[in-house]
């Protein structure tokens, strides 16, 4: 059985309705469609003029190679940010959820990360990071390796997962908590006079409970490492060195705000907004059946 609200007259509920479909129709729809239509056009720099070209933006793109590169930078980021973002969540939750005494302090520290802004995350790293003055690099230097993510790839690539996971790990900790704090503790007691041991219990029932509050982390965290970590990778690396950090979010603005190719930006932005609903509709079609409600 499914509680309905009813209005005594219609156009109460679609008044209700009106601001949201408002703000989703100005700020998503329409900016959705502008960009559709600009990935068919070929622009001069200033918008001053434009030429219908059809698909030829998306044929120019998929035949670039550094394009296809930042594809597979992309995938591998967001992987890394999912993956460190939501585990290290989960372990911070299973041990908050542990303490019995100062819980309040535990749980301000471990959520307050999430009100900084990501351009101050960068350069918090940064400055952890610093190949001269940074206190991480210098403890990497006492065990013989070397540190400068401004001429390696691959340590600028980590050095924006790092940040970009640690900016996430306050949201994910706070949903976390709030599903383990859901679970009854008779379960849990159960399962430990029946001999369960605390990995087992976390495996076969903690971690099942959790699953649709997993699932939800899994799709938000997907978008936010696609789409809302584009201030880390600007402030910190800019893309470099040598474009290894340089995702499909950061290259529509790259390509659009600096290079002035308004239709390749825009074609780039379809692109990354079809992979997002792909990957989205993927983890809803098929990932979900494993979640238990």
């Amino acid at each position: 059985m499914q509680n309905r609200t009813h209005f005594p007259q219609r156009w109460l509920g679609l008044a209700l309705m009106a601001p949201q479909l408002a703000i989703t129709v100005v700020f998503f729809l329409w900016p959705a469609l502008e960009a559709l239509w600009q990935s068919a056009q070929q622009q001069d720099p200033f918008g001053l003029s434009s030429e219908f070209v059809g698909l030829a933006n998306f044929s120019q793109l998929f035949r670039d190679p550094l394009y296809l590169g930042t594809f597979e930078t992309t995938l591998l980021f967001s992987a890394l940010v999912t993956i460190i973002g939501m585990g290290s969540a989960l372990l911070l939750a299973v041990m908050a959820n542990q303490i019995t005494r100062g819980r309040r302090a535990y749980q301000t520290i471990l959520i307050a990360p999430y009100a900084i802004a990501p351009s101050v995350v960068a350069v918090l790293w940064l400055f952890l990071f610093n190949p001269s003055l940074g206190w991480i690099s210098y403890l990497l230097r006492g065990v013989g390796y070397e540190w400068n993510h401004a001429l390696n790839g691959g340590q600028a690539l980590l050095l924006v997962v790092l940040a970009s996971a640690w900016k996430q790990i306050s949201y994910n900790f706070l949903f976390f908590y709030a599903g383990l704090q859901a679970i009854p503790a008779s379960l849990i007691e159960a399962a430990a006079i029946d001999g369960a041991g605390p990995v087992r219990r976390f495996r076969d029932l903690v971690f099942p409970l959790l699953s649709p509050t997993s699932f939800f982390l899994l799709v938000v965290n997907l978008v936010y490492a696609f789409f809302d970590t584009f201030a880390v990778i600007d402030a910190a690396t800019g893309g470099g060195p040598g474009k290894s950090t340089e995702t499909m979010i950061l290259k529509v603005y790259l390509e659009g705000f600096k290079g002035l190719d308004l239709g390749s930006s825009a074609a780039q932005s379809v692109v990354l907004m079809l992979i997002v609903g792909a990957l989205t509709l993927v983890q809803f079609r098929y990932v979900e059946r494993k979640v238990q409600y």
